[in-house]
């Protein structure tokens, strides 16, 4: 196990007063995700490859990818996904979790899903000791930016993308 990696059966947060329990992946799990991987990227008007999509699921399971995903359960059906890395960094001595993506299905939003995805991850990062949780979103993003204010301010980072491929000159 990588240091700072989840255990498969790590419980957190269990938000009773919601309902909402927050667990890792497990193999079982893939249809629940990938019902939630499909709306999450449509709300975004993003795709993604099929096989892009079935890699990705199965770095989630692989306890030595830095990969990893946590899964919100109400009433014991899958209502959300938080799909992390966890990597090193060049100003800290333990590990850095990335949250990349955090889906809720579209019914339970604003229900304290997404609240309960972040603080799971915020109770990991002190348990395993992790240095820093980050996350970005879109600056259009009012809905999703009103639950992230109530965790940290937006700091004023630029963030640069250059998408490469086989034909790009960079």
């Amino acid at each position: 196990m990588t240091a700072g990696r989840l255990q498969a059966d790590e419980d957190v947060v269990n938000d009773e007063a919601n309902g909402i329990r927050v667990r890792a992946a497990t193999a079982a799990d893939k249809a629940a995700w990938r019902r939630l991987w499909n709306g999450y990227l449509k709300a975004l008007g993003a795709e993604v490859p099929e096989d892009v999509t079935e890699h990705c699921w199965s770095r989630l399971l692989d306890p030595s990818s830095g990969l990893f995903a946590r899964l919100a359960e109400r009433d014991g059906e899958v209502v959300g996904f938080a799909v992390c890395v966890l990597h090193p960094g060049t100003w800290k001595l333990q590990p850095i979790c990335y949250l990349e993506d955090l889906g809720v299905d579209e019914a339970v939003r604003g229900q304290g899903v997404g609240r309960a995805l972040i603080e799971d991850l915020l109770a990991l990062a002190r348990s395993r000791g992790w240095s820093r949780l980050y996350w970005h979103t879109n600056s259009a993003n009012h809905q999703a930016r009103r639950l992230y204010d109530k965790f940290a301010p937006a700091d004023d980072v630029v963030r640069y993308q250059i998408e490469l491929d086989r034909n790009s000159q960079l």
